[in-house]
């Protein structure tokens, strides 16, 4: 008896360190898996940005050059038309017969005029001598004042572009050299709440600071699916991009803002078509749930 006691213990041992062993695998492949899953969502992001940055480097350097070539068009066009006009002008000054001398030949004309009547008995009716009549010093002024605020309002709407450029090129500038530290920072915060909606969104006035205009939420008021959908409302409200433009924030206050604001809505879009997917009112649960399902259980109903 005692032998077969001992026998039926060592079994019941092997298989509970078979069971334990068979969970710690496991956990770790889903870990894994999970891991692998952020791994290539984050370089796709990092690839997504890329190229979206080269995308609108492209399509300025473009716009620019056609906003460039527009203008010097305009200015060739412009400057062309006056040289015209000024030549017309000049040309008609020339050509234009004195006042004595078109009424002297006027007065010849009748002469001859009246002289072939009386020889030939016809009536002839007289027409009056129409010469060219320059323009005058009023319209020359207007035309020329038309043209020099037509230059200037060229001049300053192509200042202003290169004065837009000049600074997005800077806030560009200044983004790639506060582009490692803030990422290393959205990193940190967001480090150990993967999947988890309701930490992120109790935790953010430690990664947006107090000037960013955020109340601080606390973990108990996001405890249900219909508050957490709320305060995600007002988190994306508060750190949209068009938002902070209005604000006139800094550019270390764009970019992190920027930076949560994506990985909030793909986390959201992540969840919801999670959701989708499950059918009906399955609950989602994120991969890293075996870590700390209380934590990372999340539904959205």
């Amino acid at each position: 008896m005692a032998v077969d006691r001992s026998t039926l213990e060592a079994r019941e041992r092997a298989y509970t360190e078979a069971r334990e062993k068979a969970e710690r695998a496991a956990v770790e492949r889903a870990m894994t898996e999970a891991r692998e899953r952020l791994e290539r969502a984050c370089a796709e992001a990092r690839e997504k940005t890329f190229s979206e940055k080269t995308t609108m480097e492209t399509r300025l350097r473009a716009e620019r050059a056609a906003v460039e070539r527009a203008t010097a068009e305009a200015r060739e066009r412009s400057v062309g038309k006056a040289m015209a006009e000024k030549a017309g002008f000049g040309i008609r000054e020339r050509v234009e017969i004195p006042v004595s001398d078109r009424s002297s030949a006027s007065f010849r004309s009748n002469e001859m005029k009246q002289s072939s009547s009386s020889v030939y008995g016809a009536p002839y009716h007289t027409e009056r001598f129409e010469g060219v009549e320059s323009e005058s010093p009023q319209r020359c002024k207007a035309r020329l004042e038309r043209h020099q605020r037509t230059t200037e309002r060229a001049a300053k709407a192509l200042a202003e572009k290169n004065m837009r450029d000049l600074l997005a090129q800077k806030e560009q500038a200044e983004r790639n050299r506060l582009a490692e530290t803030l990422d290393a920072d959205v990193r940190r915060w967001s480090s150990g709440k993967e999947g988890n909606l309701r930490a992120l969104l109790s935790t953010l006035q430690y990664i947006l600071g107090p000037d960013s205009g955020w109340q601080p939420l606390p973990l108990t008021e996001v405890i249900t699916a219909a508050a957490v959908k709320k305060a995600y409302r007002k988190a994306t409200l508060c750190i949209h991009p068009d938002k902070l433009q209005q604000r006139g924030a800094s550019i270390q206050q764009k970019y992190i803002c920027e930076k949560v604001f994506d990985l909030l809505k793909w986390l959201a879009e992540y969840l919801i078509d999670s959701k989708r997917i499950a059918k009906g009112t399955v609950k989602f649960v994120y991969p890293l749930c075996f870590l700390n399902p209380e934590i990372f259980l999340l539904t959205w109903e």
